[in-house]
């Protein structure tokens, strides 16, 4: 692969343009569904996939990352939800298809159905023959990353967590461990657990299908995809030394050192842009003192919880609304207002190496 090529994805993969490019396709591919999930346009696409990777994989650093074994199932696992994503849309795409004609989705139409026994009892014990052979091939093949037993006095650089703990590790970096680790999860299984009452609409249900559900759809799928795959990828795959970022044909050395002066928005406000000194933080100033000190990030979250929803509910999310009503919107704006402050914060770190909207360090309440 030529060395500009590296250097250009290098620098496209940058967090900043990795997570916007990432959302950009996103949209257009949930846009234009129907055209991305025709056979040949997926299959082009997993032939490049293809030739890209095995190009890549002559490059010593970007084979040290994907052929390391703790990486190799990851990779796996992101062609595996590449394909069930496409395999879901193409159906909902032909079952749009067949409603604007009149038809009946394909899921209801008549001999579509078979018995548990034998039919699926079969089909699931040849899969369990097959899965349990490629397991018996991978153990022998690949090596188990097996390291030394646990030594404090040398820790590993990164020192990761497992891939499935991986996007929370990332929300380390943005957020309080008490939100990363409580209170954003919380929500997350709050939410999931939510979605049957909130949206009672009856249309998709047995059947595959995006036109008549267009916004749960592509919320749940930016959440799964935008806000937890590509958060793996960063952590795996991007995520070097000294929790720098590295691109994927770039070394991943040790001494490499990005100082970050990362500060909080009411440094910015009163320092960089007022050039004035804080207000009295100390703990003798008290509690107006605080108040005061934080009064911008204060309004900004009160705006964006509270102003925001009614706003939206005035202008695109209109329709929601009204068929939802007032109570159960009010949730759904929560939680899709918390989701969206995720990729919030990654892009204002990123750019402006913002901290804190609102930060409290006296009472332990950053934001």
């Amino acid at each position: 692969m030529p060395e500009g090529l590296k250097e250009l994805i290098n620098y496209l993969s940058t967090p900043e343009l990795f997570i916007t490019i990432s959302a950009v396709l996103f949209v257009t591919c949930l846009v234009l569904y129907r055209q991305v999930t025709r056979p040949p346009v997926a299959l082009a696409a997993l032939a490049v996939s293809i030739v890209f990777l095995v190009l890549s994989l002559r490059d010593e650093d970007f084979r040290l990352i994907i052929a390391k074994p703790d990486n190799v199932p990851i990779s796996m696992m992101l062609f595996a939800v590449a394909f069930f994503s496409w395999l879901a849309f193409r159906q909902a795409a032909r079952n749009d298809e067949r409603i604007a004609r009149g038809d009946k989705p394909v899921e209801a139409a008549e001999g579509n159905k078979f018995h548990v026994w034998p039919d699926l009892v079969y089909i699931e014990f040849i899969a369990l023959i097959l899965c349990s052979a490629v397991l018996i091939v991978w153990s022998i093949l690949l090596k188990a990353p097996l390291e030394e037993p646990a030594n404090p006095a040398a820790s590993p650089n990164p020192a990761k967590a497992p891939w499935y703990f991986l996007g929370l590790q990332e929300m380390l970096v943005y957020f309080d461990p008490w939100i990363a680790g409580v209170v954003l999860p919380g929500l997350i299984i709050v939410g999931l657990m939510a979605i049957p009452y909130i949206d009672k609409n009856p249309k998709g249900n047995g059947y595959y299908t995006f036109r008549e559900r267009p916004f749960a759809v592509s919320m749940f799928m930016f959440g799964f995809v935008i806000l937890w795959v590509l958060l793996i990828i960063l952590g795996t795959f991007l995520r070097g030394p000294n929790w720098n970022f590295f691109g994927p044909f770039e070394y991943w050395d040790i001494n490499k050192l990005e100082p970050l002066v990362n500060i909080n928005l009411s440094e910015f406000i009163w320092v960089r842009w007022w050039r004035v000194a804080l207000p009295r933080e100390v703990a003798g100033s008290g509690f107006l003192g605080i108040l005061c000190r934080e009064s911008f990030g204060i309004l900004l979250v009160l705006v964006y919880l509270v102003v925001l929803p009614v706003v939206m509910a005035k202008t695109f999310f209109r329709k929601i609304h009204a068929q939802i009503g007032t109570g159960r919107y009010v949730l759904l704006s929560f939680l899709f207002l918390v989701m969206m402050s995720m990729p919030i914060k990654m892009m204002l770190r990123w750019l402006f190496n913002l901290k804190y909207i609102m930060a409290i360090p006296e009472y332990f309440f950053n934001i």
